[in-house]
């Protein structure tokens, strides 16, 4: 028996639809570019209306502001051009600002973060009660700057203080005083408020680098006899460089930016003693109603944040910023 087939009948295997054109791929391509940064910038876009609204405007807006003579109410409206910057290079309280400024930068990189640095390694290794250690440690920098102002103000207050009291309790009398209230010592207890307040936060980054150390860099190290200070100092502390450098970044702008914990404990004085540029700002802002002469303040804070930000990029962050810069290559194809 023959069979016949017939010609609508298919002998080979069914074929599916034919392929698009390379026009058609095109399109779908730039449609679905067209979609994705439509719902990237609809996220962004919340974001950056506030970024706008919050900072960037206003930080024009005191750029422009500090060209006038201006109280504040009304729009600036006696323009008086370079004038306000002018008086800031003969400012005595400007000029004292920034000497106090550079002592808090260099009793923060000498003593607050060597000390966080210690108190790291020495957490970072198996003990009892580690983690209690850790929160205590770290309990302050959660505290509000009002707070710690307000409670190192009663700390420290004069005579009746509980330094005092302290000092009195043990014999050492004469090692108290007016603290906060006395020109040669507001300073330094100013410091030491700050280190209580913020050594933990540089304590915690410090110990997240040192948990991302290889534990067989230090473990090769001591089975070449390396003991631990050779260890710390050819393995730890060269890993823990670039966590280093951002902490000293982040130290050297919160000094640069202090406010809070200055206004709370002493608000700038006695007679300026502790007085910041954030702090003069305030004052002359708020204070006297010098808003042009305040603008100009702040520009000054923003212009020295932004060349020491920019500087310390290039010359101290270039080798951190390029070692985390990757680069996307193709198949070749």
């Amino acid at each position: 028996m023959t069979s016949t087939f017939l010609p609508s009948e298919r002998t080979g295997p069914e074929t599916g639809p034919p392929p698009p054109a390379p026009a058609d791929r095109a399109r779908g391509r730039a449609r679905r570019r067209a979609l994705n940064w439509l719902t990237a910038t609809g996220f962004q876009l919340p974001a950056l209306v506030l970024f706008i609204g919050l900072v960037l405007l206003p930080m024009l807006f005191a750029l422009y502001a500090a060209f006038f003579r201006w109280g504040g109410f009304g729009m600036p409206s006696e323009y008086i051009g370079g004038e306000n910057f002018t008086r800031l290079l003969q400012d005595e309280v400007f000029l004292g600002d920034l000497w106090r400024c550079l002592v808090l930068v260099v009793l923060s990189l000498a003593l607050q973060l060597p000390f966080a640095l210690a108190m790291a390694v020495l957490l970072n290794q198996r003990m009892r009660g580690r983690a209690v250690y850790r929160m205590l440690f770290f309990a302050p920098y959660v505290l509000s700057e009002a707070i710690t102002g307000i409670l190192f103000g009663m700390i420290f207050a004069p005579d009746d203080g509980f330094a005092d009291q302290v000092l009195g309790g043990i014999g050492l009398e004469g090692l108290g005083g007016e603290w906060f209230a006395d020109p040669s010592t507001v300073m330094a207890t100013l410091f030491l408020v700050m280190m209580w307040k913020y050594f933990g936060f540089h304590m915690m980054l410090y110990l997240a680098g040192l948990q991302a150390v290889p534990k067989e860099l230090t473990e090769a190290a001591l089975i070449d006899g390396a003991g631990p200070w050779q260890r710390f100092r050819n393995v730890t502390l060269p890993l823990l460089a670039p966590t280093l450098r951002i902490s000293v970044f982040l130290s050297v702008i919160g000094s640069i930016q202090l406010f809070d914990l200055v206004w709370v404990t002493t608000a700038g004085g006695p007679d300026h003693h502790s007085e910041t540029m954030a702090v003069t700002m305030f004052q002359y802002g708020f204070k006297r109603y010098q808003v042009g002469y305040a603008s100009a303040i702040s520009v000054a804070m923003f212009a020295i944040s932004l060349v020491f930000a920019l500087a310390y990029q290039r010359f101290v962050l270039r080798r951190d910023l390029e070692g985390a810069t990757t680069t996307m290559r193709g198949d070749g194809k």
